[in-house]
Protein backbone atom coordinates (compact mmCIF):
# COMPACT_ATOMS: atom_id res chain seq x y z
CA UNK A 1 0.00 0.00 0.00
CA UNK A 2 2.92 2.73 0.98
CA UNK A 3 5.02 1.59 -2.03
CA UNK A 4 2.16 1.93 -4.32
CA UNK A 5 1.38 5.56 -3.01
CA UNK A 6 4.84 6.77 -2.85
CA UNK A 7 4.45 5.30 -6.77
CA UNK A 8 1.59 7.77 -7.18
CA UNK A 9 2.58 10.82 -5.17
CA UNK A 10 5.72 10.47 -6.83
CA UNK A 11 3.66 10.50 -10.46
CA UNK A 12 1.70 13.38 -9.25
CA UNK A 13 4.93 15.43 -7.91
CA UNK A 14 6.30 15.17 -11.35
CA UNK A 15 3.26 16.17 -13.49
CA UNK A 16 3.20 19.18 -11.47
CA UNK A 17 6.65 20.34 -13.32
CA UNK A 18 3.58 20.76 -16.58
CA UNK A 19 2.75 24.20 -15.48
CA UNK A 20 6.64 25.21 -16.04
CA UNK A 21 6.05 24.32 -19.26
CA UNK A 22 5.21 26.97 -21.94
CA UNK A 23 3.26 27.63 -24.93
CA UNK A 24 3.09 29.80 -28.12
CA UNK A 25 -0.63 30.35 -27.31
CA UNK A 26 -1.34 33.32 -25.13
CA UNK A 27 -4.46 33.27 -22.77
CA UNK A 28 -7.44 34.80 -24.21
CA UNK A 29 -7.08 37.88 -22.49
CA UNK A 30 -3.86 37.99 -24.50
CA UNK A 31 -1.88 38.99 -21.42
CA UNK A 32 0.37 36.38 -20.98
CA UNK A 33 1.37 32.71 -22.25
CA UNK A 34 -0.17 29.89 -21.08
CA UNK A 35 1.77 26.95 -19.70
CA UNK A 36 1.13 23.58 -20.49
CA UNK A 37 -0.87 22.57 -17.31
CA UNK A 38 -3.68 25.35 -18.26
CA UNK A 39 -3.74 23.67 -21.60
CA UNK A 40 -4.69 20.56 -20.15
CA UNK A 41 -6.91 21.69 -17.93
CA UNK A 42 -8.92 23.87 -20.51
CA UNK A 43 -9.47 21.19 -22.94
CA UNK A 44 -10.79 18.96 -20.61
CA UNK A 45 -13.45 21.55 -19.79
CA UNK A 46 -13.69 22.16 -23.46
CA UNK A 47 -14.77 18.08 -23.70
CA UNK A 48 -17.11 19.11 -20.75
CA UNK A 49 -18.87 21.67 -22.67
CA UNK A 50 -18.70 20.33 -25.74
CA UNK A 51 -19.63 16.85 -25.42
CA UNK A 52 -22.64 17.22 -27.71
CA UNK A 53 -20.26 18.26 -30.63
CA UNK A 54 -19.21 14.40 -30.28
CA UNK A 55 -20.42 11.31 -31.88
CA UNK A 56 -22.75 8.47 -30.53
CA UNK A 57 -19.21 5.98 -29.92
CA UNK A 58 -17.10 9.15 -28.22
CA UNK A 59 -16.52 8.14 -24.93
CA UNK A 60 -16.43 11.88 -22.82
CA UNK A 61 -14.82 10.07 -19.76
CA UNK A 62 -12.22 8.81 -21.91
CA UNK A 63 -11.71 11.95 -23.80
CA UNK A 64 -11.09 13.71 -20.69
CA UNK A 65 -8.28 11.21 -19.41
CA UNK A 66 -6.86 11.82 -22.64
CA UNK A 67 -6.76 15.42 -22.32
CA UNK A 68 -5.43 16.00 -19.18
CA UNK A 69 -2.72 13.19 -19.99
CA UNK A 70 -2.18 14.50 -23.43
CA UNK A 71 0.96 16.56 -22.98
CA UNK A 72 2.66 14.86 -19.48
CA UNK A 73 5.49 14.08 -22.23
CA UNK A 74 6.21 18.06 -22.80
CA UNK A 75 7.35 17.79 -19.17
CA UNK A 76 10.45 16.68 -20.90
CA UNK A 77 10.28 17.11 -24.50
CA UNK A 78 8.58 20.72 -24.54
CA UNK A 79 6.07 22.06 -26.07
CA UNK A 80 6.42 22.74 -30.49
CA UNK A 81 3.85 25.11 -31.54
CA UNK A 82 2.23 24.02 -34.82
CA UNK A 83 3.46 26.57 -36.52
CA UNK A 84 6.87 27.07 -35.13
CA UNK A 85 10.10 25.23 -36.83
CA UNK A 86 10.53 21.97 -35.41
CA UNK A 87 11.91 18.17 -36.78
CA UNK A 88 8.55 15.73 -36.36
CA UNK A 89 10.29 12.99 -36.31
CA UNK A 90 12.80 14.29 -33.66
CA UNK A 91 9.55 16.09 -31.68
CA UNK A 92 8.03 11.98 -31.86
CA UNK A 93 11.22 10.05 -30.39
CA UNK A 94 11.69 12.99 -27.62
CA UNK A 95 8.30 12.19 -26.62
CA UNK A 96 8.56 8.80 -26.89
CA UNK A 97 11.21 8.56 -24.49
CA UNK A 98 9.32 11.00 -21.98
CA UNK A 99 6.30 8.88 -22.15
CA UNK A 100 8.92 6.12 -21.36
CA UNK A 101 10.02 7.84 -17.89
CA UNK A 102 7.24 9.69 -16.95
CA UNK A 103 4.47 7.21 -17.14
CA UNK A 104 6.70 4.41 -15.74
CA UNK A 105 7.21 6.37 -12.75
CA UNK A 106 3.14 5.45 -12.53
CA UNK A 107 2.16 1.49 -11.13
CA UNK A 108 -1.01 1.92 -13.21
CA UNK A 109 -1.40 1.74 -16.96
CA UNK A 110 -1.91 5.53 -17.92
CA UNK A 111 0.27 4.81 -20.98
CA UNK A 112 -2.54 3.64 -23.03
CA UNK A 113 -4.55 6.46 -23.03
CA UNK A 114 -1.56 8.53 -24.24
CA UNK A 115 -1.25 6.34 -26.70
CA UNK A 116 -4.21 5.96 -28.00
CA UNK A 117 -4.65 9.27 -28.61
CA UNK A 118 -1.56 10.04 -30.13
CA UNK A 119 -2.48 7.28 -32.75
CA UNK A 120 -5.75 8.97 -33.06
CA UNK A 121 -7.24 6.01 -34.64
CA UNK A 122 -10.67 5.41 -32.54
CA UNK A 123 -13.56 8.03 -32.31
CA UNK A 124 -12.88 8.89 -28.78
CA UNK A 125 -9.24 9.89 -29.50
CA UNK A 126 -10.09 11.48 -32.57
CA UNK A 127 -12.53 14.08 -30.54
CA UNK A 128 -9.86 14.52 -28.40
CA UNK A 129 -7.70 15.39 -30.85
CA UNK A 130 -9.50 17.38 -32.73
CA UNK A 131 -10.78 19.50 -29.49
CA UNK A 132 -6.63 19.66 -28.84
CA UNK A 133 -6.62 21.55 -32.37
CA UNK A 134 -9.68 23.50 -31.76
CA UNK A 135 -9.10 25.45 -28.36
CA UNK A 136 -5.83 27.14 -29.76
CA UNK A 137 -7.69 29.09 -32.50
CA UNK A 138 -10.12 29.93 -30.07
CA UNK A 139 -7.53 31.46 -27.67
CA UNK A 140 -6.08 33.23 -30.75
CA UNK A 141 -9.19 34.91 -31.89
CA UNK A 142 -10.07 35.96 -28.23
CA UNK A 143 -6.63 37.50 -27.99
CA UNK A 144 -7.08 39.69 -31.06
CA UNK A 145 -4.33 36.91 -33.38
CA UNK A 146 -1.81 35.66 -30.42
CA UNK A 147 0.53 33.13 -31.84
CA UNK A 148 -0.62 33.49 -35.32
CA UNK A 149 0.45 37.15 -35.33
CA UNK A 150 3.74 35.93 -33.69
CA UNK A 151 4.57 32.83 -36.39
CA UNK A 152 3.07 35.18 -39.39
CA UNK A 153 0.87 32.26 -39.51
CA UNK A 154 -1.83 32.61 -43.25
CA UNK A 155 -5.40 31.74 -43.16
CA UNK A 156 -4.41 28.76 -45.81
CA UNK A 157 -1.47 27.43 -43.03
CA UNK A 158 -4.38 27.05 -40.44
CA UNK A 159 -6.75 25.11 -42.38
CA UNK A 160 -3.50 23.04 -43.49
CA UNK A 161 -2.45 22.22 -40.21
CA UNK A 162 -5.61 22.66 -37.79
CA UNK A 163 -8.68 22.44 -40.01
CA UNK A 164 -7.99 19.04 -40.94
CA UNK A 165 -6.86 17.39 -37.75
CA UNK A 166 -10.65 19.45 -36.02
CA UNK A 167 -12.49 18.39 -39.05
CA UNK A 168 -12.09 14.74 -38.89
CA UNK A 169 -13.73 14.62 -35.13
CA UNK A 170 -15.32 17.17 -34.90
CA UNK A 171 -16.72 18.76 -38.40
CA UNK A 172 -19.09 21.09 -37.11
CA UNK A 173 -16.29 22.58 -34.72
CA UNK A 174 -14.23 23.33 -37.28
CA UNK A 175 -17.34 24.90 -39.68
CA UNK A 176 -17.77 27.11 -36.61
CA UNK A 177 -13.98 28.03 -36.26
CA UNK A 178 -13.49 28.39 -40.30
CA UNK A 179 -16.37 31.06 -40.55
CA UNK A 180 -14.30 32.94 -37.49
CA UNK A 181 -11.11 32.73 -38.89
CA UNK A 182 -12.01 33.87 -42.27
CA UNK A 183 -13.78 36.64 -40.63
CA UNK A 184 -10.74 37.34 -38.90
CA UNK A 185 -8.14 37.56 -41.43
CA UNK A 186 -10.90 39.25 -43.87
CA UNK A 187 -10.43 42.37 -41.47
CA UNK A 188 -6.61 41.69 -40.33
CA UNK A 189 -6.31 42.60 -44.68
CA UNK A 190 -8.62 45.45 -44.90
Amino acid sequence: MTERLDKQIAFLNEADKLKTVLRGTTLCDASRAENSAEHSWHLTLYALVLADQAGPEVDINRVIKMLILHDLVEIDAGDNPIFGDYDAAEMEAQEQIAANRIFGLLPDDLRSIWEEFEAAESPTARFAKSLDRFQPPMQNLASGGGSWTDYNVSEAQIEEKVGRKIAIGAPALWSYARARISSFFAGVGA
